[in-house]
């Protein structure tokens, strides 16, 4: 909840840090901002039940905590927080934990099981055709040339390519290597780089943007941005969800736009055409591995959530690979990085 206040000066400077630290890793800015306000939740709920220091917290102290979450009426809509929402909690639960190991604390024990959910309708995958109407609906998404061909290499960086949102933020031109169809990934997802391939469509997309259409934008020549806004600076994420939001619009589709007859109203993000595109991939027979070095996954348990979508056998066959990952790195656990 956004509007909870505390009083505790420690638990001011801890969420101010522990904010700063999530912008120094390079999490999307919706990751930057959400946790705090998760974490600034269960902080106000410590100093209602008495805790005036983090040293105080024990594993029983959370498990209440995440109860009375349980509880907790919705204030977006009628029941109780939703499994995703109560995941997300306890992600800013476990990566608090991470911020005070890594700033010489034993940190807090937590002990709570992951909400296990619909991975399909939360992740909201769209189809193969429904991928093509947002492409098609570029054609007719705003009055401007220079916006229409922004929109395409936009679909084409979040799905094609599948980057996170804070990626594509920072994709400059420079990182687009036409010649050897690949994209350039910086700004990964804790500064982790990688290059992601490119087909040949999507290399004519990107290139009749950058050198026809991006050279119309206000000030183009004073950044290297490969996404820039009207008034000439880079486009930030809010941006490119509005101008997604625009394209949904354009393809008169309601399964995609959503309802207004009172029912839960489909939410695809930006991350739904990340999702999409895994997804597409395993439905096609490519190699988990690869779609998770494609993603940037750090583990393939990341990847493995996708897997729900495939038929029994091929989840099975993927569950015996990560098996066989797990029984590798502890034989041979590798060298340490200092």
């Amino acid at each position: 909840m956004k509007n909870l206040s505390i009083e505790n000066r420690s638990y001011k400077e801890l969420l101010l840090s522990f904010k700063d630290w999530l912008d120094i890793l390079g999490y999307a800015e919706s990751t930057v901002y959400k946790l705090p306000v998760h974490l600034q939740e269960f902080f106000n709920y410590l100093e209602c039940h008495g805790h005036s220091d983090i040293n105080t917290i024990t594993t029983q102290t959370v498990l209440d905590y995440y109860e009375y979450l349980k509880e907790r009426p919705n204030q977006r809509r009628e029941g109780a927080l939703s499994k995703g929402h109560l995941n997300k909690l306890q992600q800013a639960l476990y990566k608090f934990r991470e911020y005070l190991q890594q700033h010489n604390h034993k940190g807090i024990n937590i002990h709570l099981k992951y909400e296990e959910k619909n991975d399909k309708d939360n992740l909201n995958v769209l189809t193969q055709d429904e991928i093509k109407e947002l492409f098609e609906a570029t054609y007719c998404s705003n009055p401007e040339d220079r916006i229409r061909y922004r929109d395409r290499a936009m679909l084409t960086c979040f799905y094609s390519c599948g980057l996170r949102r804070n990626e594509v933020v920072h994709l400059d031109t420079s990182d687009i290597l036409f010649d050897k169809q690949r994209v350039f990934v910086r700004q990964g997802k804790n500064y982790k780089e990688r290059f992601v391939p490119i087909n040949k469509h999507s290399v004519r997309i990107l290139e009749e943007y950058i050198y026809d259409y991006r050279t119309a934008f206000y000030k183009y020549k004073e950044t290297e941005a490969l996404f820039m806004s009207y008034r000439g600076t880079r486009l930030q994420g809010r941006g490119f969800a509005n101008r997604l939001a625009a394209i949904i619009k354009a393809t008169e589709n309601p399964d995609l736009i959503g309802n207004t007859c009172g029912e839960r109203s489909r939410t695809i993000t930006l991350h739904s055409l990340r999702h999409s595109i895994a997804t597409h991939l395993l439905e096609q027979g490519a190699d988990i591995e690869q779609i998770s070095t494609f993603l940037g996954h750090a583990s393939l348990e990341s990847t493995q959530i996708y897997t729900h979508f495939l038929s029994q056998s091929d989840d099975e066959n993927i569950r015996i690979l990560l098996r066989e990952k797990r029984l590798q790195s502890q034989k041979y656990p590798g060298i340490p990085k200092y």
